[in-house]
């Protein structure tokens, strides 16, 4: 059986933590709408995919586990919460604004 070369395999582990990340942000606080909700999955993916290995390694470092995690897991697990917390910046700055301008409209 032939091996995925190691750029293709971090990049499916990412991918993988990305898409996790972004699943559980849209279970944890439902969207108002189809559009929120494709909004935040996008964000949470590329967010993912963009700071996952060096949020990664920061917690583990942080957690002091960095020695008993393989490269793969703290890529996932790193992908994984830089995607759900993607949207708790966006999300709640997104929901602050429309609240403000709702007021203003009032």
């Amino acid at each position: 059986m032939q091996q995925m070369p190691d750029a293709a395999l971090e990049w499916a582990v990412k991918g993988a933590g990305a898409v996790a990340g972004s699943a559980i942000s849209l279970a944890y606080i439902l969207p108002r709408g189809r559009r929120e909700a494709a909004l935040r999955f996008f964000v949470g993916v590329a967010c993912g995919l963009v700071f996952g290995g060096t949020v990664g390694v920061k917690l583990a470092d942080e957690l002091g586990v960095g020695a008993l995690l393989g490269a793969n897991e703290t890529m996932l697990t790193g992908a994984a919460v830089a995607s759900l917390c993607a949207w708790w910046g966006l999300g709640l700055t997104l929901r602050f604004f429309q609240a403000e301008i709702g007021k203003k409209e009032d």
